[in-house]
């Protein structure tokens, strides 16, 4: 069993890190669900694009278009996943 130490840290056993794919430097969400603590990884911002921009070709191409996302798309979308871009540029310089 798992212990919390004194700075509020716990070590979670090698078996749960390798089920979920958690890392060093994996980036975790924690928050409180029904009373427990939940941990969860965060996702990879490139995974997160790479999803994004198939959703996009998928949707375009049920539709016909033949447009590529990196011309005509939506405003909105474009600005979105300009922002995650920036984003995980500027994660090494904290």
């Amino acid at each position: 069993m798992a212990k919390v130490d004194s700075k509020g840290r716990i070590v979670l056993p090698q078996e749960v890190r390798e089920r979920l794919g958690i890392t060093p430097g994996t980036e975790v969400a924690i928050h409180e669900e029904d009373g427990k603590a939940v941990v969860e990884p965060e996702d990879d911002p490139d995974e997160i694009l790479e999803r994004m921009e198939q959703l996009v070709e998928e949707t375009a191409s049920e539709r016909g278009e033949t447009t590529p996302l990196t011309e005509g798309a939506d405003p909105i979308a474009r600005s979105h996943r300009e922002a995650i871009r920036r984003g995980t540029e500027n994660d090494g310089d904290e």
